[in-house]
């Protein structure tokens, strides 16, 4: 390695070891902590290395931190930002077939197309309890990879759905394959990226929405002008993009490790300096042992259903507007093509909310007040949509009322940064992670059904709605907040009971130069890790956030 990664007593002394000699986390043996479960597998990759010492750790240069990032982000992030942009295509398919004839074709009436929008979001619903158990229990990147090949499948079979019922059933399974890929990236974000860098690439990987309307409308532009006598124009968009997700499944197979610890692409050296730039996170990365009290916590912890309320009330606004958004814009008097066209710079505004939003957070340290501003845009543009006349000579400030309301996308990956980095534990995060998803499922469900054809062009009853719900989030958010500095108190004076510093100094949230700086001057003045503020010895304990009294809440 370029700069020495060893272990480190716990004064704070950074004297290295010898280049580690470190097996596969398979071949070491399962030890138990000190309540009898599995320790993290962490834990079992720095036992092995020679971390022995009660409270030793391995010294992270800036220069090996940034090494290791890059190479996690060249082979990791490319795979999600894949994966991802797929499936957002595959969800997308209905809003495109449905201005290329699939709703006359089929026979759709009443609220049935409204209802293939919502039955891929019920299937996910149902799913999330068993996806909990499943995304602890089996390796994360093989089991992604199957359901990815699954939900290809699943849309190319889509061709030979001619009618109501058929499409209902590709439809529930598409939503069933589906349901893992959010909750198991989330675990992948918070399996490999310290807190400071997962909020950018949740942000990433869920920008592929924008992504999908700018590239997916141009596809879908094309594809509409393919001409086929055996096939309609959204049989082929179907099926084209049902390959595609089907190869791709391969790839992912191939390449997505299970976990830092099993990463073929890492040194062993490097999983070390991996698995060590996750310490500050007090979250753990993996254990594949299910807990009983981790669910129990998850279920009464009142920080878990705020986070449900903000996501249920962002889905609602997003499932209706995903699936009626490209109807909405052809309801101000543009046809199909043009409609599909329009559509492209809604997905640009996605990308910059998302980006954009993640990249402010990350900069203030804070996720809380960026999503209140980031509810601003949409409230103005439902404003606009629900007073502005539908004639030809107000298209312009309806296309800008469109676009201000796509900068909702921004919302939903700051929420799953928010979460998941306040969530500390295995079982725990992974079934947080389940009733949050329930809340999207149930929005994504009940969205839909807000918006129907018969109330085009005005569709006023899912825009006042969605107005409604664009506030509440933001009383959420001062909630939350407010709770959250509430738990950090709590944390402090037990901290001072086990006498421990009043104060943790959270180290995840800064960058490896500003971490390096900061144990720079404290060894300058003769500081060890305890006298200046800096932890993370239960680090790989396998604790949730409310045992853990090192864990720090971020805002």
């Amino acid at each position: 390695m370029g700069a020495t990664a060893g272990v480190a007593p716990p004064s704070g002394s950074a004297t290295p070891l010898e280049k580690p000699n470190v097996d596969t986390v398979e071949e070491a043996p399962v030890r138990a902590t000190a309540d009898g479960h599995k320790a993290d597998a962490a834990a079992e990759l720095l036992r092995k290395a020679g971390a022995a010492v009660e409270g030793g750790r391995i010294v992270v240069s800036a220069a090996d931190d940034k090494r290791v990032l890059r190479r996690i982000d060249m082979v990791i992030l490319p795979i999600l930002l894949t994966v991802y942009f797929l499936q957002a295509l595959d969800k997308a398919t209905l809003a495109y077939a449905s201005v290329f004839g699939l709703i006359a074709d089929t026979g759709l009436v009443g609220d049935q197309y409204s209802w293939l929008g919502s039955i891929v979001y019920l299937a996910q619903l149902v799913m999330q309890p068993l996806l909990a158990w499943l995304l602890v229990k089996f390796p994360i990147g093989k089991f992604s990879a199957t359901m990815v090949f699954c939900w290809g499948a699943t849309l190319s079979a889509m061709v030979a759905a001619h009618n109501f019922p058929g499409l209902l059933v590709a439809r529930l399974f598409l939503g069933v394959f589906e349901a893992s890929i959010a909750p198991a990236f989330i675990a992948v974000t918070a399996m490999w990226w310290r807190r400071r860098e997962q909020t950018v690439r949740i942000a990433s990987w869920y920008a592929m929405n924008g992504i999908t309307n700018m590239f997916g409308s141009l596809i879908t532009f094309g594809l509409g002008h393919v001409s086929s006598d055996k096939l309609h124009s959204y049989q082929i968009i179907f099926l084209f993009f049902g390959i595609i997700t089907v190869a791709f499944s391969f790839v992912m197979y191939m390449f997505m490790p299970d976990s830092p610890m099993e990463a073929k692409f890492l040194k062993d050296e490097d999983k070390l300096i991996a698995v060590e730039r996750l310490r500050m996170n007090q979250m753990g990365v993996m254990t594949r042992e299910w807990r009983w009290d981790h669910a129990k916590e998850a279920f009464f912890d009142i920080k878990t259903w705020f986070w449900f309320a903000m996501l249920f009330s962002i889905s609602i606004p997003s499932g209706g507007i995903s699936t009626f958004g490209p109807l909405i814009v052809q309801s101000f008097g543009f046809d199909s093509f043009s409609t599909i066209l329009f559509n492209i710079p809604f997905g640009a505004v996605q990308i910059v909310a998302t980006v954009g939003g993640a990249w402010v957070a990350t900069k203030i340290k804070r996720k809380g007040p960026v999503i209140a501003g980031l509810c601003v845009p949409p409230i103005v543009g439902c404003i606009i949509l629900m007073v502005m006349p539908r004639t030809p000579d107000h298209r312009a400030a309806m296309l800008v009322g469109y676009y201000l309301i796509s900068v909702y996308p921004g919302i939903t990956p700051l929420i799953y940064s928010w979460s998941t980095q306040n969530t500390g534990g295995d079982t725990k995060r992974k079934c947080v992670n389940a009733i949050l998803f329930v809340g999207q499922s149930v929005g994504n469900v009940v969205g839909p059904l807000l918006y129907t054809v018969a109330e085009s062009p005005y569709y006023s009853r899912g825009l006042r709605s969605n107005l409604s719900l664009y506030i509440v989030i933001v009383i959420l958010v001062c909630l939350t907040s407010v709770y959250l500095h509430f738990l950090n108190k709590r944390h402090s004076r037990r901290r001072v009971e086990l006498g421990k510093s009043a104060v943790v100094y959270d180290a995840s949230l800064d960058s490896a130069e500003e971490v390096e700086r900061r144990r720079a001057a404290a060894a300058a003045n003769g500081e060890t890790a305890a006298d200046s503020e800096e932890t993370g010895d239960r680090a790989f304990e396998n604790l949730t956030d409310l045992k853990n009294e090192e864990f720090v809440f971020v805002f």
